[in-house]
């Protein structure tokens, strides 16, 4: 599944909210630094602890990394340009992303032994199981 919206059993509402009514958000586009002042103002009612939850949910999946990666214009909540993506930031994000689909192949890595060293178990039990 995409992440472009969140996993139906996420807990933040707004970030529900925000991926319907802001663009930025639903193509994941780099957002402006200080961002979370303008949704405070916009969203006053979720919260400052939501708002940064969203905020902490959106700016770590893959297809938001992968934009700061390509280096496009930050932009505000209305589409604006607001700034760029600076070397430093793109470098970060490619690192969290390096780290993050290496985890991804270890686990998988694991996961295949696992199920390879359960099935030769299965054929032992069943070549020497009694008859």
């Amino acid at each position: 599944m995409p992440d472009t919206a969140p996993k139906p059993n996420h807990r933040n509402a707004l970030i529900e909210r925000l991926y319907a009514e802001i663009p930025v958000f639903r193509e994941h586009q780099p957002l402006a630094i200080g961002i979370h002042k303008s949704l405070m103002q916009r969203f006053p009612e979720p919260g400052k602890a939501q708002v940064r939850a969203a905020l902490h949910f959106h700016t770590g999946t893959t297809r938001y990394l992968k934009a700061l990666v390509e280096g496009a214009t930050r932009l505000d909540l209305d589409g604006n340009a607001a700034g760029e993506v600076t070397a430093e930031q793109q470098a970060q994000a490619v690192a969290t992303l390096r780290e993050r689909f290496r985890k991804g192949a270890e686990r998988r890595k694991a996961e295949l032994e696992a199920r390879q060293r359960q099935e030769k178990l299965e054929q032992l039990a069943q070549k020497f199981a009694p008859r």
